[in-house]
């Protein structure tokens, strides 16, 4: 069965609309696409410390939006625990069970669970709509800070540099802010732009 012969309101997500029919194998390869694209954008770097800032959070979105809930999370799981394992798609093209003691690392754990929250909104649509994406793709930019200000804190403590609340919102998320709104607004104009070129291909397929 093709894309094509599937009503596009049972293509839940981008990627059913683009691939068809779901299979074993094509959600493998799916996932094995979204762990590329996050570790291909976590490389997009600008050295800082205690947190580079990267592209990871933009690739986190689009991938988890494109695959769904399910797909998105094994997507980052997948490329956690690769990279653990020492594959180098870490920023700095890095990768080690050493990077748990790294500041950084409660933000790739935030990306779990940002790929959550996108891949289950956006099979209830939310990626379809510019308002409702605006909204989704706005949350999905903070989630990750959740998770990384306090681990990052928690290691900088560890390894004797503490830091007040205020010094941990100065060097873990003001920073951020710029590239944050950039990464949001390409991701809530993308995700709408690619479900209207959805619809143009049925409707010149029918």
């Amino acid at each position: 069965m093709t894309a094509a012969a599937v009503p596009l309101s049972r293509r839940t997500v981008l990627a059913d609309a683009l691939v068809g029919q779901r299979t074993l194998a094509k959600d493998a390869l799916l996932v094995l696409a979204g762990i590329t694209v996050v570790a291909a954008l976590a490389q997009a770097e600008i050295p800082m410390w205690p947190v580079p800032i990267t592209g990871q959070t933009l690739g986190v979105m689009l991938v988890a939006a494109a695959l769904g809930f399910r797909r998105g999370v094994a997507a980052l799981v997948g490329y956690m625990a690769l990279g653990l394992a020492g594959a180098p798609i870490f920023a700095g093209f890095t990768g080690s069970i050493a990077t748990i003691g790294k500041p950084s690392f409660g933000f790739i754990i935030g990306f779990i669970a940002t790929a959550a929250v996108v891949g289950a909104l956006a099979e209830r649509r939310w990626d379809r709509r510019p308002v409702l994406a605006i909204a989704l793709f706005g949350l999905a930019s903070l989630i990750p800070f959740a998770f990384g200000i306090p681990y990052m804190a928690m290691v900088l403590a560890t390894l004797g540099t503490p830091v007040s609340l205020g010094g941990a919102l100065a060097v873990g998320f003001l920073p951020f802010i710029v590239g944050g709104l950039v990464k949001w607004a390409i991701a809530a104009a993308a995700l709408p732009l690619a479900w209207k070129g959805v619809r143009a291909l049925d409707r010149s397929a029918g």
